[in-house]
C-alpha cells in the first residue's frame, strides 16, 4: 500500500506557486583535494548514502479527482545523473558569479513528475575550490523520517564512512484504479479525511495549510506570541519568481565575546546583530524609524526541556517556533541585545536551546535538516503574522569532509514565503557564523547593503563590549 503524503507535506506540495517554490536550499564550499573532485565521484557517494534518505527515490503521485491526499511511489524510472547535475564558473569563478548562479537555481521550482530534489556540483571558483548546491522540498524533508540529503554525504574525517551495498529494487507503482479504491476505503473508515480532500481538492489551501500547523506534532510547535498582525514594512511586498542571494561570514568567538560581557545566549546576539542590520537598511531606503520600531520575526529554534535535560534523558527532536519583535527603533546596539534577550528568555520558558554538541547526536538535527523544518514552520503559518523568518541551525564545531574534500563554509539558502521579499538562515560550523540571505530580484536590489550591514551590526556591539560599555 502506497504511504500518503502527511497533512503538512501535502499543504507544501500544493501551496507552491511559480513566486514561491517551497524548496530549502543549502551551499557548501570545499577545498579540492589534491586528487581532485570529479562529478563521477560524487554521483557515486550521494548513490552510496541514498539508503539513508529513501524519500529521495520517491516521487509524488496525485489521487485522481482530489478523494485523498497525495501518495509517495518509488521512482521506477529513478535516474541519479538527472538529480546531480554539473555547472561551472569561468575560471577564476568569483563569490559574486557563484551567488548568481545559486539565485537562478533557487528560484527555478522542482520537477513534479520526478522526486523532488537536485544537486548541482559547480566547478571553476577561484582559490582552488569548488561547491555543492543542494535543493529540497519542503515536503522531503520532515527531520524524522526523511533528512536533508547535503548532511548524509558529510563526514567526520577524510575517509568516507563505508557503506553497506544496496542493491534497489523500486516498489510497483499503484495503478490509479488502486489509488481511487484506497481513498474510497480511507473516505469510508474515517470520513473526516475524505471531508479534508475534498476542501483541498477545491482550491482551499489556506485553511490546509492552517490544519497543517495544528496537527504537526512535535516538529511545530504552536508559535507563543500575540497573533496579531505584523507591523507595516517594506519586506513586505508582491514578490516576482526571480531571486537575488548574498551571504556574511563571521567569528563565532566575536559572539561569544559579546555573550561574556552582556549575557544572554549566542541566539541573542545573532538576532540583535539582524535587528541592527535591519535597522541600517531601513535608515538607508529613507524609511520613518521612530524609538518603538519594530520588524517581527518568525524564528524557529531546536529546543529541548531543562528537566529532560537534568533527567539524563535524550532530548526530543523539536523545533519550538516563536514571533519576536526585533527593537530596529532602539539605537543602541546594548539595549537592543537586552530588548532581544528579554523576549527570548520569556518566549523559551522551560525550555533550552539545543547546542551544537547536542545537536549532533540527534538523529534529523543536522544544520540542513534544521533549516528545512524551519522553513515549513514559517510557510504553515499567517504570513500576516510576521515580517520576516530568520532561522538558525547550530553546527558542530569541527570540519567535515565530502568524498575526501573539506568543507570550508556553509551557507543556508532559505526559501521565500509569499509576499516577502527578505529571508535569513545562518549557520554555526567550525568556528564561524555563515548567513545565507535569500531576496526578491525585484524587490531587493540592494540585498548586498543588508549583508554588509550584518558585519557592521556585529562590530558595534564588538566595539562596545571591548569599551567596557553597558545598557544606558
Amino acid at each position: 500500500m502506497a504511504t500518503r503524503l502527511t497533512t503538512q507535506d501535502a499543504s507544501f506540495y500544493f501551496l507552491e506557486a511559480s513566486t514561491t517554490p517551497m524548496h530549502v536550499g543549502s551551499l557548501a564550499i570545499f577545498r579540492l583535494p589534491r586528487g581532485g573532485f570529479s562529478y563521477d565521484e560524487l554521483l557515486s557517494l550521494v548513490e552510496s548514502r541514498l539508503a539513508l534518505v529513501p524519500r529521495y527515490r520517491q516521487k509524488v503521485r496525485e489521487v485522481a479527482l482530489g478523494l485523498a491526499r497525495p501518495v509517495w511511489v518509488d521512482d521506477r524510472d529513478f535516474d541519479i545523473t538527472y538529480h546531480i547535475r554539473r555547472s561551472a564558473l569561468p575560471k577564476p569563478g568569483s563569490t559574486e558569479q557563484l551567488h548568481d548562479l545559486v539565485a537562478r537555481l533557487t528560484s527555478r521550482p522542482l520537477d513534479r513528475t520526478r522526486p523532488l530534489w537536485e544537486m548541482y556540483l559547480v566547478e571553476g571558483l577561484a582559490r582552488n575550490r569548488f561547491a555543492i548546491f543542494t535543493k529540497s522540498h519542503s515536503s522531503i524533508v520532515d527531520g524524522d523520517k526523511a533528512l536533508e540529503i547535503s548532511q548524509v554525504i558529510l563526514d567526520a574525517t577524510k575517509a568516507p564512512t563505508p557503506m553497506a551495498e544496496e542493491l534497489w529494487m523500486p516498489a510497483r507503482e499503484p495503478s490509479e484504479k488502486a489509488l481511487v479504491a484506497q481513498a474510497l476505503a480511507e473516505i469510508v473508515s474515517r470520513p473526516g479525511e475524505g471531508i479534508e480532500a475534498v476542501r483541498g481538492a477545491v482550491g482551499d489551501v489556506t485553511r490546509a495549510a492552517g490544519d497543517a500547523v495544528r496537527a504537526a506534532g512535535k516538529f511545530a510547535a504552536v508559535v507563543r506570541s500575540a497573533a496579531q498582525t505584523a507591523p507595516t514594512s517594506p519586506l513586505n511586498t508582491t514578490i516576482s519568481r526571480n531571486r537575488r542571494y548574498s551571504v556574511a561570514k563571521t567569528d563565532l568567538d566575536d559572539y561569544r565575546l559579546v555573550r561574556s560581557k552582556f549575557g544572554g545566549t549566542v541566539n541573542d546576539v545573532v538576532l540583535t546583530v539582524v535587528s541592527g542590520a535591519l535597522r541600517n537598511w531601513l535608515l538607508s531606503r529613507g524609511e520613518p524609524i521612530g524609538p518603538y520600531t519594530t520588524v517581527r520575526a518568525m524564528v524557529p529554534l531546536s529546543v529541548h526541556s531543562a528537566a529532560s535535560e537534568q533527567a539524563g534523558d535524550v532530548p526530543p527532536n523539536e523545533v519550538e517556533s516563536f514571533l519576536i519583535d526585533l527593537p530596529v527603533g532602539e539605537p543602541n546596539a546594548v539595549v537592543r541585545l537586552s530588548h532581544v534577550s528579554h523576549a527570548t528568555e520569556a518566549h523559551l520558558g522551560p525550555s533550552r536551546g539545543v547546542t551544537a554538541s547536542t545537536l549532533i547526536t540527534l538523529s534529523g538535527f543536522a544544520p540542513a535538516t534544521l533549516h528545512a523544518m524551519g522553513a515549513r514552520v514559517g510557510s504553515s503559518l499567517s504570513q500576516r503574522m510576521f515580517n520576516i523568518i530568520v532561522t538558525n541551525a547550530p553546527g558542530p564545531q569541527f570540519p567535515l569532509y565530502a568524498g575526501g574534500a573539506r568543507m570550508l563554509e556553509m551557507y543556508p539558502v532559505p526559501p521565500l514565503v509569499r509576499n516577502q521579499a527578505l529571508s535569513i538562515g545562518l549557520t554555526s560550523y567550525d568556528g564561524n557564523v555563515y548567513y545565507g540571505v535569500n531576496a526578491d530580484r525585484a524587490a531587493m536590489p540592494d540585498i548586498d547593503v543588508v549583508t554588509t550591514l550584518l558585519h557592521e551590526a556585529l562590530e558595534e556591539l564588538l566595539d562596545a563590549a571591548r569599551d567596557g560599555k553597558s545598557v544606558r
